[in-house]
């Protein structure tokens, strides 16, 4: 198999696409740094790209590995054929790969391995040729020996049909004609366990709708597959697959038996046997690996999504904040925590409990006051709604202009209780490093949710019941292409934050923090290559994400690499003089600077009009400048706004002053929310009464769409307008498309 040729084939790529990107993995170059800062190699393809082409790399890879294998094993035990090499040569898939293997694959003891032990696989190779001219009782006659424990005509016949039924269940043709007519017309059906939780269990109800449920095995969407499997898992349901069997014995047994009638009974008997004993299970166990892998892929790829919208939000800067973790035995914990995340003050008040909130609301409006805190975050957990009222009522009060946000609180428990949480905050105990971190992530979500394990951030649906490898390597590129997306303060970076730029490792990050501590703050880029452990590889890697702002050398606080600093310089002589153009000196891996280049970019960065250069403008001046056009688009972008944060071009977090209750909602509202989660069937939507409201699929717009996330992601801002209100299951319906058309 020709892997790259194939590659270029499914992702649609030129040759010279996938061979350079291929290299460059081999070369052990990250995804972000590859999709940052090797567009011209790449044809600008895009973080997520590269690592779906990565993953399918891998596969093919492992599956070249496996064929090689099948073929050893092939070879050395005598079996291998031209005709086996050259169906091996064309599998396509592992699956493929394992039903051609499957009749020469070493076998522990079945019942077709102990009738070969007895002597009796003569007598199914004349049985299986069919061309028996005398009846089966004479056949086998010469087959009966008690010694080899075959007593009789009935035990030898047996025993040749159990020989018969093996090799028809491990033919590849068998197991490709029931498997396909199986996924095509097949029905994945559910039923009530006997163990399933009784009415006054709390998990009662839960898995209700699949008490008798069945639809088709190609229709069924994954949400379904995953709540059936959970539902199996915890003995609530009970599931089978119901396969046209009908259909596939047909199939089977035109082509496996021939009309000989001396061993027709006997063939149709083992073929049945062997389907119902041997390939059935088989084929079951297949397909529901099968749609679990797919569902799970989805699953993962929704929880990836969420979580990059999530980590993307834009932080909230130049605002002090008092963040509330709310509780009702235990009280709600408060921190006040300054513009740049510093806790200056903690506390605890009671005002959830009992009607009087004088004393909660004093302690609340003398933390304001004191620290001028203008923005109060609220974390979305137990007691939240309580809060919010004690907080909208205490505003009003005070006559204050601060605002309020409810905040996601998921995970803060896990980082606060964890070993970093300890480690930032020895003097605070577990609950107020909640409250600490609530208001941190208010004011820069990427910074203070890495330190957060990205499965306890609540934004995917049944996480803890897939591939926990295959999610966590998921969901930790998705944090890494963030991070290196928005790019990291050198100075103040915590060790999580660096752990996840490109090519700096724990250990890494913390060499980092250690020479940071006894050095003081890096004054350049260059300074990196001190630091124990970090090699000219990693510095490769890491050195364009890394900022510095008041470094010693502008460029040092942009995305600009290191390695296109002199292409930078000239473009920036350029804008001094744009004729004739200036070529650009030698690339350099160095960190070695241009004299005045300090003084063009800040020239540069002072100019505050954006040179706004069309793209043939830009291609004329890469070619005078020898550089490609990606890198040379990226270099303006950077030098017209150094240190740009990608975040802040999108929508502000929603922020208010008053509180809305759940029994004040009625149907045709219009109401503004916040998406908080999206999963395969809708998203939900925070409109300010605690209990987040669901917008069907099909509510979302008036389009087509297969998926939510075509149309929403987590963050946004949308109108929606109340359907329904359940106060029993407090239930909210919601719907963005009849908002928009109201």
């Amino acid at each position: 198999m020709n892997i790259q040729a194939t590659l270029a084939q499914e992702f649609s790529l030129a040759p010279w696409q996938v061979e350079n990107t291929v290299k460059l993995i081999d070369e052990d170059n990250t995804i972000p740094f590859i999709a940052r800062y090797r567009k011209e190699m790449t044809g600008e393809m895009d973080d997520q790209q590269l690592r779906e082409l990565h993953d399918r790399l891998v596969y093919l890879r492992n599956l070249t590995d496996r064929k090689q294998q099948v073929l050893n094993s092939l070879e050395e035990h005598g079996h291998l054929t031209d005709e086996l090499a050259a169906q091996l040569a064309k599998a396509l898939t592992l699956t493929e790969v394992e039903d051609i293997y499957r009749p020469y694959k070493p076998k522990r003891r079945t019942r077709a391995t102990i009738a070969i032990e007895r002597g009796l696989e003569p007598l199914a190779d004349i049985i299986w040729a069919q061309e028996l001219t005398t009846d089966l009782e004479t056949a086998a006659a010469p087959y009966v020996d008690e010694e080899k424990d075959v007593p009789n005509i009935a035990a030898a016949l047996a025993g040749a049909s159990d020989i018969i039924a093996e090799r028809i269940s491990d033919d590849p043709i068998c197991r490709t004609i029931a498997r396909n007519l199986t996924q095509a017309e097949g029905f994945i059906s559910t039923a009530v366990s006997k163990k399933a939780p009784k009415e006054d269990d709390k998990k009662a109800g839960v898995y209700e709708m699949y008490y008798e449920f069945s639809e088709p095995i190609k229709k069924i969407a994954g949400h379904r597959v995953l709540a059936i499997n959970r539902g199996e898992n915890e003995d609530a349901l009970k599931v089978t697959i119901e396969a046209p069997i009908d259909r596939i014995i047909a199939d089977l047994n035109r082509q496996f038996i021939k009309d000989n009638p001396n061993t027709l009974p006997l063939m149709e008997s083992a073929l049945a046997d062997s389907y119902k004993r041997l390939t059935a299970p088989a084929i079951e166990r297949e397909i529901r690996t099968a749609l679990t892998e797919v569902a799970e892929e989805g699953a993962i790829k929704v929880f990836g999504e969420n979580l990059r919208q999530l980590l993307m939000q834009p932080p909230v800067k130049d605002r002090v904040v008092l963040a509330i973790d709310p509780g009702f035995r235990t009280g709600c914990k408060l921190a006040v925590v300054d513009e740049t995340g510093k806790v200056l003050d903690t506390g605890v008040v009671y005002c959830t409990i009992g009607k009087d909130t004088s004393a909660a609301k004093k302690t609340l409006a003398q933390m304001i006051t004191r620290f001028n805190a203008n923005l109060i975050a609220i974390g979305n957990g137990t007691a939240s709604r309580e809060t919010e009222q004690v907080v909208a009522e205490l505003l009003k009060e005070i006559g204050s202009k601060a605002q309020y946000t409810i905040v996601n609180e998921a995970g803060a428990s896990v980082y606060s209780a964890s070993k970093l949480g300890a480690e930032e905050f020895p003097q605070y105990d577990v609950s107020l490093r909640s409250a600490a971190s609530i208001g941190r992530r208010l004011q820069d979500p990427l910074a203070e949710l890495v330190k957060i394990d990205p499965k306890s951030m609540g934004v995917g649906q049944y996480q803890h019941d897939m591939n926990q490898k295959r999610l966590g390597d998921t969901l930790t590129g998705v944090v890494e292409d963030c991070v290196n997306a928005v790019g990291i303060d050198l100075n103040t970076a915590s060790p999580s934050l660096l752990s996840y730029v490109s090519g700096i490792s724990g250990t890494v990050a913390k060499n980092i923090l250690a020479y940071r501590e006894e050095k003081g703050k890096f004054k350049s880029r260059k300074e990196l290559l001190k630091v124990k452990s970090l090699g000219p590889k990693a510095f490769e890697q890491c050195a364009g994400f890394l900022r510095i702002p008041g470094g010693a050398d502008p460029l040092d606080n942009t995305g600009v690499h290191p390695e296109s600093y002199e292409v930078a310089a000239a473009y920036l002589a350029y804008e001094k003089n744009p004729k004739p153009a200036p070529k650009a000196p030698p690339a350099k891996k160095t960190m070695s600077g241009l004299a005045g280049l300090s003084a063009l970019a800040n020239a540069s960065t002072d100019n505050k009009k954006a040179p706004g250069k069309s793209p043939e403008a830009i291609k004329a001046i890469a070619k005078d400048l020898s550089v490609g056009v990606p890198t040379l688009t990226d270099i303006i972008k950077e030098l017209e706004k150094p240190g740009r944060d990608p975040r802040e071009e999108l929508p502000p977090i929603q922020l208010r002053s008053d509180v809305l209750d759940m029994k004040d909602l009625q149907e045709g509202m219009i109401l503004t929310g916040t998406v908080r989660n999206v999963i395969d069937f809708g998203a939900f939507v925070d409109i300010g009464v605690h209990q987040d409201g669901l917008v069907h699929i099909s509510q979302i717009c008036d389009k087509f769409i297969k998926h939510p996330l075509e149309a929403v992601q987590v963050g946004d801002i949308v109108k929606v307008k109340v359907l329904g209100v359940d106060m029993a299951k407090k239930r909210i319906s919601l719907s963005i498309k009849e908002a928009a058309n109201s």
